[in-house]
């Protein structure tokens, strides 16, 4: 695995050579805790997610990348939104520089169990309240109001 910094906003970023469809999962249980993993590479908690794979939707994507990443299986159960903001830079140590491009699911847990993969450190349900005292990247924040605010129509942006 290659380390990476994220850049967000930051004139002092690389200029990105590469652009690839990602996609994410905002999963909540019953108590409205989120799904989220404790990268390895950052140390900063996230939402499971990873690029799409050619052969597979962006749908597929996130419910595989759900399983690797926090051992459960999930289905699909709405969108909460579309990142693709140019300012949104991910440079990684082999030299590629990516720009965001993250559709964000909504989905529902339907089996597995809670594993650590080998890309964190950690994997559990978060409430509000713990997710405000933990580091979590500003973009990831950003798609975290979103879907506290949610209100039924995605975010396209």
């Amino acid at each position: 695995m290659s380390s990476r910094r994220d850049y967000y906003r930051d004139p002092a970023a690389p200029m990105p050579n590469s652009l690839k469809p990602g996609a994410s999962a905002l999963v909540v249980d019953d108590s409205g805790r989120v799904l989220m993993q404790r990268r390895g590479d950052s140390g900063n908690w996230s939402l499971p997610g990873g690029i799409m794979e050619v052969g597979e939707t962006l749908e597929e994507c996130a419910v595989r990348e759900t399983k690797e990443e926090t051992g459960l299986d999930i289905e699909i159960t709405g969108l909460l939104g579309i990142y693709t903001d140019p300012e949104h830079v991910i440079e990684y140590s082999d030299g590629e520089v990516r720009q965001e491009f993250a559709i964000v699911y909504y989905g529902r847990a339907t089996g597995g169990t809670i594993e650590v993969s080998h890309e964190s450190t950690s994997v559990r349900f978060l409430s509000s309240a713990e997710l405000e005292s933990v580091p979590v990247h500003p973009t990831v924040r950003l798609r975290l109001r979103h879907h506290a605010e949610y209100h039924g129509t995605p975010y396209l942006g």
